[in-house]
């Protein structure tokens, strides 16, 4: 069995650490010919692998492969072909003619390589959101002002600043323990980020028409028919689906509107599943705060008015892209391969 491993540079520029962890599982099970391309290189696969013929497995990431370089691998077995950032399968003139010579192709079998990125970094962004995290880290740094908890007169009130009380009363603050999130979407990410929150003591539901019914009973979250009931009494209104023809705008601006004040909305999958204008009215008007990864304009310029916001935490879309996220995108796809070692992950 000959393995041979193509990798290009623009592979290496959206997916670091996957080629690597690639390598590392392949070499356990036998010899591996790896082939870095030098950045800018436009050579197609079958003209930098000597002897084509003799290939039984093949890894090509993001370096060119044609029809005729398929027909020149003729002892070929399986293959994984990873064509572009977007593309999840090879393009359709490749796969008739991996299908005419019966060779096996595997790409990944679902987005879950971030999955746990993803929901755990909402879940930070939910306790800085409830927290003012970053804003009192970053007031820290240029004032003395912050460590004082008093009332602007100096008198104690009830649910007014008090001794090391800091959170801002006007929205969603506090613990998660005993907050009502509501979640749109029940799959890979929003159901581990719902058993997080429900681990925590949240009361946690979930919309999703989708979903299958165990989705919600793993995650903890009660199912919710509706979308128009699911948002009546959120304090934590957390949309968390993919962004599709048919999920975007799926939260409008009607959705938004019936939000109750001081809701804490946090965004971590993609924004424009939103009214992203309804929503940014009713930030800047105050009446609802924000924990968000992913924006409707990005990068979000400078002058930006949700920037800086004392009810807006940000971060510049990298709640997915950890070192295990990437090593779980080589790992899904070389469990795929027959008669190789398998190791537990």
């Amino acid at each position: 069995m000959r393995t041979v491993m193509v990798i290009h540079p623009e592979f290496d520029r959206s997916w670091p650490f996957a080629a690597e962890r690639f390598e590392q599982l392949l070499r356990q099970s036998g010899e591996l010919e790896i082939i870095r391309l030098e950045h800018g290189a436009r050579s197609r696969v079958a003209d930098i692998i000597k002897h084509p013929e003799t290939v039984t497995r093949l890894i090509s990431l993001q370096v060119e492969i044609t029809r005729e370089c398929i027909r020149r691998f003729t002892a070929l077995e399986e293959a994984v072909i990873e064509s572009t950032y977007q593309s999840a399968e090879p393009p359709s003139e490749l796969i008739e003619t991996l299908k005419e010579q019966d060779i096996q192709w595997y790409t990944q079998p679902t987005e879950g390589f971030w999955g746990q990125s993803v929901s755990e970094f909402a879940l930070a962004l939910t306790l800085c959101g409830l927290r003012r995290i970053p804003q009192t880290h970053h007031d820290m740094i240029s004032s003395l002002d912050t460590w004082n908890y008093d009332s602007s007169d100096g008198i104690g009130r009830p649910g007014s600043r008090g001794f090391q009380f800091g959170d801002d009363s006007r929205f969603a603050n506090g613990t998660i323990e005993g907050k009502r999130v509501r979640i749109v979407g029940a799959g890979n990410i929003a159901s581990r980020y719902a058993s997080f929150v429900h681990m925590l003591g949240a009361d946690v539901a979930a919309w999703d028409p989708y979903a299958s019914e165990p989705c919600f009973h793993r995650a903890g979250a009660r199912k919710e028919w509706h979308l128009n009931q699911l948002l009546q009494d959120a304090e934590i209104f957390v949309p968390m689906l993919p962004l599709t023809p048919t999920t975007r705008g799926i939260v409008t601006a009607d959705h938004i509107r019936s939000l109750s004040r001081g809701t804490l909305v946090v965004l971590a999958t993609r924004a424009d599943i939103c009214d992203m204008k309804e929503l940014r009215h009713r930030v800047l008007a105050d009446e609802l705060s924000l924990a968000a990864d992913v924006f409707d304009i990005e990068p979000l310029p400078l002058n930006d008015p949700l920037l800086g916001r004392h009810n807006v935490v940000h971060t510049p879309h990298n709640a997915g892209r950890t070192k295990e996220a990437n090593y779980r995108y080589a790992e899904n796809l070389y469990v795929q391969f027959k008669n190789l070692k398998q190791e537990t992950f």
